[in-house]
């Protein structure tokens, strides 16, 4: 079996060995890169399972890696940061983090994360045939998206939601249900990250003309309305 391969992006030499280390004992096969302004060329060339991603960092901070990287890839990425501010945490999820670790920060925390991250990216909850709903079609076994012919590139957070949310089209999911269903862990969290992905996730069905296709029950959740 190939082991997964976890590129960590950390200027501090002794948290970046610290990763390596828990993440090699743990099976996978680990990188690291000290500079933000060398990750997006690495990928290019050498892509990786999933992405370690500290925020500051020389040469190019970590939301602007995120930021360029998201142009390109779904690769799933875990943003690590001395940033405690809500704001801040908000902010990785809107370019399109999957997940988000504050320091200081337990290395058994950082591998439970990365392996609950990679088992959302490649899950198959549900082997059976597509699901549909109006024009939106979604693929649980091979995680592709369509709208009509097009094809919407969702991260796995994102696919995740949409995925929970159209078996069962019409039925209101409180935050805490789609953290625990999607996050595919015990979330120490909060229920803001829901509203963040959800907003993104509306983001790019909006270039369809879906987004009321995910619409907000006040005081309680979401819910996936088929669209016409």
């Amino acid at each position: 079996m190939n082991q997964e391969r976890i590129l960590v992006v950390e200027d501090e030499p002794k948290i970046a060995e610290l990763h390596q280390d828990y993440l090699e004992q743990s099976g996978f096969q680990v990188s690291i890169l000290g500079r933000g302004d060398e990750v997006v060329s690495r990928i290019q060339k050498e892509p990786a399972d999933l992405i370690l991603l500290d925020l500051m960092l020389p040469g190019k901070s970590g939301e602007e890696v995120c930021r360029k990287l998201r142009t390109f890839s779904n690769i799933p990425i875990i943003m690590v940061t001395a940033k405690t501010e809500e704001i801040d945490r908000l902010l990785g999820l809107e370019l399109g983090a999957d997940d988000y670790i504050c320091k200081p920060f337990s290395p058994r925390e950082v591998v439970a994360r990365v392996k609950a991250v990679l088992r959302r990216s490649r899950a198959t909850i549900n082997e059976g045939p597509w699901l549909t709903g109006g024009p939106i079609r979604l693929n649980p076994e091979t995680r592709e998206v369509f709208v009509e012919q097009q094809p919407v590139n969702l991260t796995p957070n994102e696919f995740g939601l949409l995925e929970v949310m159209m078996k069962r089209p019409g039925r209101v999911y409180s935050r805490d249900e789609l953290l625990n269903m999607v996050q595919g862990y015990d979330y120490a969290g909060y229920d803001r990250t829901i509203d963040t992905h959800i907003k993104n996730l509306r983001k790019k069905l909006q270039t369809f003309g879906l987004e009321a296709a995910i619409s907000s029950v006040y005081g309680v959740g979401y819910r996936f309305q088929i669209p016409n």
